[in-house]
């Protein structure tokens, strides 16, 4: 009885439901739908892999060059600081001109830039899964389907995570700027949560973590944001190697 009535309200009421959401966006501004874009965007729930890997995290843990949150603290400033001057000039450009030719290129440069495999393979699945979660979440920006079945018909394409998010945001709507700190953002989420799991520092500690070197994250991205990737650049190399190093680990926990 129960289930026939559960089932008779959800005949009546969810056809209404649906008929109303094809046109959301011409009874919401645009501004506000933007921001429920923008928090889905940096949402951790959204699949696309990022609390896979530790962004070397794991491999200087058992190098013995992290093994106190102090040290922690200072491996996530200086991961930062690469991330800014290597992967926002990226972003930048990407979500500037969200087209497909200068994605592509990007995506061929990065793939060149990118020396260390370990990293390049943590790019390359990272924005696959954004690519392909993007292309289906945001229906209503259908040149993003299009430019991933494009690209995986002729096989060329790498799908590195910095352009992608780039292109992703600019499509979507956002700023440079935005993109880019978000950017920033979403790497040290990754990395804080990746020391949660290795035990270097629970769950409150992490939480005041994040908030003391959020006011350090701002600072980079001042320092490193709207450059081009002619200025790419590492500013860190031995968190670089040690990163290579990873899939030399004989156990771990994380795929980079």
């Amino acid at each position: 009885m129960i289930m026939s009535l559960f089932l008779l309200l959800t005949q009546i009421c969810l056809p209404d439901c649906f008929a109303t959401m094809g046109d959301a966006t011409a009874r919401f501004p645009s501004d506000s739908l933007l921001q429920w874009s923008k928090w889905q965007l940096l949402d951790s729930i959204l699949p696309t892999g990022g609390f896979a890997h530790s962004f070397g995290l794991e491999a200087a843990m058992q190098a013995r060059i992290v093994s106190h949150p102090q040290h922690l603290q200072s491996y996530i400033i200086h991961t930062l600081e690469n991330t800014g001057s290597l992967l926002l000039p990226f972003v930048h450009s990407a979500s500037t001109s969200p087209d497909f030719q200068t994605w592509r290129q990007l995506d061929m440069i990065l793939d060149a830039t990118l020396t260390n495999e370990v990293s390049r393979k943590a790019s390359v699945s990272q924005g696959s899964a954004l690519m392909r979660v993007s292309s289906s979440v945001f229906s209503e920006i259908p040149s993003l389907k299009m430019m991933r079945n494009a690209s995986l018909s002729n096989g060329d394409a790498c799908f590195h995570h910095a352009p992608a998010f780039g292109l992703v945001c600019g499509l979507v709507g956002l700023d440079s700027e935005t993109c880019q700190r978000a950017y920033m953002f979403i790497t040290m989420r990754d990395i804080i949560s990746a020391a949660t799991r290795l035990n270097l520092v629970g769950p409150l500690g992490a939480a005041v973590l994040q908030h003391q070197v959020s006011f350090v994250a701002e600072e980079l991205l001042k320092k490193w944001k709207n450059r081009g990737v002619d200025e790419a650049c590492q500013t860190s190399p031995l968190l670089d190697t040690v990163q290579g190093c990873h899939s030399y680990l004989f156990s771990r926990l994380f795929c980079s």
